[in-house]
């Protein structure tokens, strides 16, 4: 009998754009060498420049589609990203009851452009029915201030007190993400029960980082799906984002942020 290939869920919204949300996700399972399915909670209709409407996905809807995956190709790890409403978030926190494997929060707030992605009203929910399902939480520094209620951390010992506080909430990890912070290095920080460990990069000017939140914690899912231990997950995860940025501007897409380069492995 064959093998399965090895599969991941996200749990996300649309992008029409292509440069994060579903899409992304899709584009980093695959780039990563994992089969991707999907369950749209959000259609939005956005560009390089902004987001220009969004739409939200029936509840009943967005819980359909996660039973079928789960029924049927069952996935090795889920990625949940942008949930838009608080009626969505507690039919996905239902749905993924009886899942047992690693999942990735990306708990998607505002988009790149400024735009709010997830109601104001749904924070509360998220933190209560999906944190502490979390295997592993990626907020970058303004939503993981806005999910503890503080202004965002200026330096590393306020990041990692952040990154603990999330702990505290019910998250299995957290990789307080560095995109926001100063400095000549981008430092992505996993809190863990056991310790934090400091993951640095060089950090690279350019405006095309459309995506880059959700494509994280997508190859953080991808790598789990894999087998991959958490540290050595992230680590991966982090290293192929940080070329897919390096790529980002060689595809020349749209006026505004444009997207990475999610094949930089692939194709030039």
């Amino acid at each position: 009998m064959m093998t399965p290939h090895v599969s991941a869920l996200t749990i996300a919204g649309s992008d029409s754009g292509g440069g994060a949300g579903i899409q992304a996700d899709l584009k980093t399972f695959s780039a990563l060498g994992v089969y991707g399915t999907s369950a749209i909670t959000a259609i939005t209709a956005q560009n390089t420049r902004g987001v220009r409407a969004v739409a939200p996905v029936a509840p009943a809807m967005v819980a359909a589609q996660i039973a079928a995956i789960l029924e049927d190709i069952a996935p090795r790890a889920i990625k949940i990203g942008m949930l838009s409403s608080p009626e969505i978030v507690a039919a996905v926190a239902t749905a993924l009851a009886g899942y047992a494997g690693p999942v990735v929060l990306d708990p998607v707030m505002v988009a790149k452009s400024g735009d709010r992605l997830l109601a104001e009203e749904a924070e509360a929910a998220l933190i209560e029915a999906l944190l502490p399902r979390a295997d592993v939480l990626t907020p970058n520094l303004p939503e993981a201030a806005r999910l503890l209620g503080r202004d965002p951390a200026r330096d590393a010992a306020q990041t990692e007190a952040q990154g603990r506080a999330l702990l505290a909430l019910g998250a299995r990890a957290v990789v307080m993400k560095g995109g926001h912070a100063e400095g000549v290095s981008c430092i992505d920080r996993l809190v863990t029960p056991h310790g934090v460990t400091p993951m640095a990069q060089p950090r690279l000017a350019t405006r095309n980082t459309h995506g880059t939140g959700c494509s994280l914690s997508s190859a953080i899912a991808a790598e789990l799906a894999k087998g991959a231990k958490l540290e050595a997950a992230v680590r991966r995860a982090q290293s192929w984002l940080h070329g897919a940025i390096r790529g980002a501007d060689g595809l020349g897409l749209g006026a505004g942020h444009g997207p990475v380069h999610h094949f930089h492995e692939v194709w030039a």
